[in-house]
């Protein structure tokens, strides 16, 4: 779907912002996953987690390291979504930076 919306021009809103609200709107409604809100942003999905911890959106994981279960979540379909689009990579390539 495309929406086109004509803005004043003095307006202080940049297409990124428009995105980044749309976003978390529809994020914070329960319209859109948290992947598929991030790709809305046009962010990673532990950017836009990140922006909404920053606005007390979704509360950060009591132990730092335990990763929530929504980004489990956003991780999975996004690999499921590559798998189906062909964009696979080669096991010897899997671990490759890992100790960077």
């Amino acid at each position: 779907m495309e929406i086109t919306i004509a803005l004043p021009d003095n307006l202080p809103l940049t297409e990124a912002d428009v995105r980044m609200g749309l976003a978390i709107v529809l994020y914070h409604q329960h319209s859109l996953s948290l992947d598929r809100a991030a790709q809305l942003a046009v962010m990673s999905v532990d950017e836009f987690y990140q922006l909404l911890i920053g606005r007390h959106i979704v509360s950060p994981p009591a132990d730092a390291d335990d990763e929530p279960a929504e980004l489990v979540l956003a991780s999975l379909r996004t690999s499921l979504q590559q798998i189906k689009e062909g964009k696979l990579y080669p096991i010897s390539e899997l671990w490759d930076g890992i100790d960077d």
